[in-house]
C-alpha cells in the first residue's frame, strides 16, 4: 500500500542531503555559558537570558516568549528552537562565557582571544530582532601574542572565562597560555598579567571584597592572586588533599557572596575550602565529571557530564538530583528568584524553577 502511495517524482536528494546535515549541527551544537540579564523585576519570566554557543553565536532571548511557545513543557525529545531578539556571530570559533558589566554592557568571550562587549540598553531598546550583523561590538580586546626568536609571534591565546570587576574597572580574562590578563576597561589594554600555572586556565573569578581574583588550571591548581601587586598568595591543590581524580584539572571553581568559602570541581569531584582558614573542609564524590558549579546560599549547585542538576550541602550530602534536558550540562546560572537555567550539549537550556519544576526547555537557534 505504502509503495503504491509514493511519488518520488519531486525528489530533491540535495536539499534532503542539506537538511539531514543541519540537524546533524543542530544536535552537535554546545551552549557553553548562560548568564541572566540584569533585571529590577523579581519576576524571571519578564526576565532575559544570553547564552553563548560552540558556533561562535551569542544570543537573547525572552523568558517569557519562551514559556508563550510552550518550549519543552511536553518533556519529549523534540525540542523546540526558540526565537532570539538578539542573535550576532560573536566570535570566529567557539564561545565560552558571557558576563554583564555593570549592567551596562553584554561580554562574552571566545576560542579566537577576543574579549566583545555589545550595548544591552541598545538590545532592549530594540523594537525589532536583531539578527547577523546588525549590530556591531562597542568593546573588541584581543590577548597579546608571545614574541618568540626572530620575531615570531605566537598564536593568540584563546579566552576561557572572565570575571568582572566593575568597582575597579576591570575585566579578568583565564586564557589558553596559562595566564590571566587584567584589562583597564575605559582605556582598553592590559594593565597587569598574572602568572604561575603551568597550563592554560578553564576557569576565574574575581574578589571584590578583597580586591582578589581566583584561577582554575589545567595543571591541577587553583590559584589566588592579589591584584595589587599581581602575586599568587596561594595555591590551593585538591589533590594533595588526599583526592584521587581520573582528571587533574580544576575545571570549575564559585565563590559565595561572603567570599569566605570556595568550591573546586575536579574530575568526579568537589571540594570545599574554607578561605580564612585555608583548609579543606569537605570533598564530594559525584558520578560524572563537574563542569560548572555555583552556591546558593548555603548549598552548591553543580552540573557535569550526565543530565541532572545536584544540590548539595556544605557538609558534601546530596539533597536533591533534577533530571535536566542537556545530556552533558557546561553551564548552570541562577536568577535571584532561585530559578535556575541548565545549558549545554544539543544547544539547549533548560529553565528550572526554585521547586524543582521545568518551567520550559528550548533549543538555541543556529546562525
Amino acid at each position: 500500500m505504502g509503495v503504491g502511495q509514493m511519488d518520488c517524482r519531486n525528489w530533491d536528494e540535495d536539499l534532503y542531503r542539506d537538511a539531514i546535515l543541519q540537524e546533524r549541527e543542530t544536535v552537535a551544537r554546545t551552549v557553553f555559558r548562560t548568564a541572566f540579564a540584569p533585571n529590577p523585576s523579581p519576576n524571571p519570566n519578564s526576565d532575559h537570558i544570553v547564552a553563548v554557543s560552540s558556533d561562535g553565536a551569542i544570543a537573547s532571548y525572552s523568558i517569557s516568549s519562551c514559556l508563550e511557545l510552550g518550549c519543552g513543557i511536553s518533556r519529549a525529545q523534540n525540542w523546540l528552537v526558540a526565537e532570539p531578539q538578539f542573535l550576532v556571530q560573536g566570535h570566529d570559533g567557539p564561545a565560552y562565557d558571557v558576563k554583564f558589566y555593570d549592567d551596562s554592557l553584554l561580554l562574552s568571550c571566545g576560542d579566537d582571544g577576543r574579549i566583545r562587549g555589545w550595548n544591552w540598553k541598545e538590545i532592549l531598546d530594540s523594537d525589532v530582532s536583531m539578527q547577523g550583523d546588525k549590530m556591531k561590538p562597542v568593546l573588541d580586546l584581543v590577548n597579546p601574542q608571545h614574541k618568540g626568536p626572530w620575531g615570531a609571534l605566537s598564536p593568540i591565546p584563546e579566552n576561557n572565562a572572565i570575571a568582572v570587576d566593575s568597582q575597579n574597572g576591570s575585566i579578568y580574562a583565564a586564557a589558553g597560555d596559562s595566564c590571566a590578563y587584567c584589562w583597564d576597561m575605559e582605556k582598553g589594554v592590559v594593565k597587569m598579567v598574572l602568572k604561575g600555572h603551568s597550563d592554560y586556565l578553564h576557569c576565574i573569578v574575581s574578589c571584590s571584597l578583597s580586591n582578589q581574583v581566583i584561577t582554575g588550571s589545567e595543571d591541577g591548581t587553583a590559584r589566588i592572586w592579589d591584584c595589587n601587586s599581581g602575586k599568587c598568595v596561594q595555591v590551593i591543590n585538591p589533590k594533595k588533599d588526599g583526592m584521587k581524580v581520573s582528571f587533574p584539572c580544576v575545571s570549575c571553581i564559585a565563590l559565595d557572596s561572603s567570599e569566605s568559602w570556595l568550591v573546586c570541581g575536579k574530575g568526579q569531584s568537589l571540594s570545599l575550602w574554607n578561605l580564612p582558614a585555608r583548609e579543606c573542609v569537605s570533598i564530594a564524590r559525584t558520578h560524572s565529571s563537574v563542569q560548572d558549579v555555583l552556591f546558593d546560599e548555603n548549598q552548591i549547585l553543580a552540573v557535569g557530564a550526565e543530565p541532572l542538576l545536584t544540590r548539595l550541602n556544605m557538609n558534601g550530602d546530596i539533597i536533591s538530583q533534577i533530571q535536566c534536558a542537556p545530556p552533558s550540562a557546561f553551564s548552570i546560572s541562577l536568577h535571584p528568584s532561585g530559578v535556575t537555567a541548565v545549558s549545554g550539549y544539543g544547544a539547549l537550556v533548560d529553565i528550572i524553577s526554585q521547586f524543582g519544576s521545568h518551567l520550559c526547555t528550548f533549543r538555541c537557534k543556529r546562525l
